[in-house]
């Protein structure tokens, strides 16, 4: 009630102000007053609707995270960008499970170096909206998954699996001592990072956001059974 109010007289007193400039211009012709009154309305259209675009649907996000509390006055630039920013998690190794003895190590770290890379991407080029007015911004929660996930698992597993690499450049990384203890590390940075990309889903404005990061039971018991829909009790009968 009060945004509107507020936006209600800014509106008076911005045509308050053209009301004086077009009776001021019209002592000077009225050719000169059309085209003078035409490019201010013009330029009023365009900005008005620039800021409506920005601030409309403004709703409350309020996000219970690892050792903190954050709360988003979203608006539809930040839903975009916590949308793009959910699935480029959400397709990758970041949140997929990586089974023992399958998958290859080197591409998962390839997969969460190229997440890093993009998240960081429009904080270091500036590209980022500033902070908003209220609330917290969706790169600073963005931030907290750099800082405190995704760096420290790189800047540990990623020298280590080139060390093994370069030192036994014709073995298969299944034979990497660290082998276990990577996919172990892998799957507790899945865990930490869950609540922080179900809360950029959250932003986004997904229904169930979860939903996307979970295997269906079907796909379960697909790769528990072997065959889709057979439960374990019957797949040991027919073997």
């Amino acid at each position: 009630m009060i945004r509107t109010v507020g936006r209600a007289v800014a509106a008076a007193m911005v045509g308050a102000v053209v009301g004086i400039a077009a009776y001021s211009i019209s002592q000077t012709g009225g050719q000169l007053l059309s085209v003078v009154v035409g490019g201010v309305i013009g330029v009023a259209l365009v900005l008005g609707a620039d800021v409506y675009r920005k601030s409309v649907q403004l709703t409350e996000v309020r996000l219970i995270l690892p050792g903190s509390e954050m709360t988003f006055q979203t608006n539809t630039d930040m839903r975009q960008a916590a949308l793009r920013m959910f699935f480029q998690a959400a397709t990758r190794v970041a949140t997929r499970p990586l089974d023992d003895g399958s998958g290859n190590l080197r591409e998962a770290l390839t997969s969460l170096k190229a997440l890093f890379d993009m998240y960081r991407e429009p904080l270091e080029s500036g590209n980022a909206p500033p902070p908003p007015a209220h609330g917290d911004s969706v790169h600073e929660l963005v931030l907290d998954i750099l800082n405190f996930e995704l760096a420290p698992f790189l800047a540990t597993w990623h020298p280590r699996l080139r060390a093994f690499e370069e030192a036994h450049p014709d073995e298969d990384e299944s034979a990497w001592p660290e082998n276990a203890a990577f996919r172990q590390a892998l799957r507790e940075l899945q865990s930490n990072l869950r609540p922080y990309i179900i809360g950029l889903g959250e932003i986004a404005g997904i229904r169930d956001p979860e939903r996307h990061l979970r295997r269906s039971a079907w796909h379960a018991a697909r790769h528990t059974d072997g065959v889709p829909g057979q439960s374990a009790e019957q797949h040991s009968t027919t073997a």
